[in-house]
């Protein structure tokens, strides 16, 4: 009985054996308990690949954009550029930097139009179309009587070699309900000394082409108080 148990137990033994020693190769040089794909002398975090090469750097910015990183020096506080009995159109605020100004502008309705009409004053879906009375016009001229307006066709953004000295007009992000809507525009370059002229005309709501004048002389002032964050 003792040695019909005895056998099997033996070729187990050997079978394990076989697999455990001889059975499962090893690669060459490689001694027994390494971790495979390891070399010798190399630590585990040793096989974490280099950081990436650094981005290069960023384009200088267009010299027409208004700084990201510059405080503006405030001029004047607010104005009313157009006004008529169904609508009013003002300047809440101009800042100037050492480039170019900025205006914030609020279009408000006397009352709340059921028509929604208020949100197409700041887009122009094509400029192959004639414009609609809806869409708020706006522009800037300098004392030197150059012109710049919200008129896509009159939009020109020049290159680094390019020579075009301005006026450039750009708006802004915007905001609004039915009643109201808020933006901003920008204005480069600073303008010469003397009378700065805003325009407007809203023809669906009865305003017509309306002006505020301001002094070229105060914006170029204060831009000499605009300073760098860094």
């Amino acid at each position: 009985m003792t040695g019909r148990l005895l056998l099997p137990l033996l070729r187990l033994l050997f079978f394990f054996g076989r697999g455990h020693g001889r059975g499962i190769p090893r690669r060459a040089g490689m001694k027994r308990g390494a971790v495979r794909g390891t070399l010798p002398g190399m630590g585990f975090f040793d096989r974490v690949p280099p950081p990436p090469a650094p981005e290069p750097p960023e384009p200088p910015r267009p010299r027409w954009e208004r700084p990201e990183a510059q405080l503006g020096a405030m001029v004047t506080a607010g104005l009313t550029l157009g006004r008529s009995g169904q609508a009013a159109v003002g300047v809440g605020g101009v800042t100037a930097y050492r480039n170019g100004f900025e205006f914030s502008l609020l279009a408000v309705m006397r009352e709340q139009d059921r028509r929604d009409r208020i949100f197409r004053a700041q887009h122009r879906h094509s400029v192959a179309e004639p414009l609609e009375p809806e869409f708020l016009r706006i522009g800037v001229r300098f004392a030197d009587g150059r012109v710049a307006t919200n008129l896509a066709e009159d939009q020109r953004f020049p290159g680094p070699d390019d020579d075009f000295d301005g006026p450039l007009l750009r708006q802004g992000g915007g905001s609004g309900d039915g009643r109201r809507y808020e933006t901003s525009y920008w204005v480069w370059p600073l303008p010469p000394p003397g009378p700065l002229t805003l325009v407007c005309e809203w023809p669906a709501f009865g305003i017509g082409e309306s002006r505020a004048e301001l002094d070229g002389r105060a914006v170029r002032d204060a831009a000499e108080h605009a300073f760098d964050l860094f």
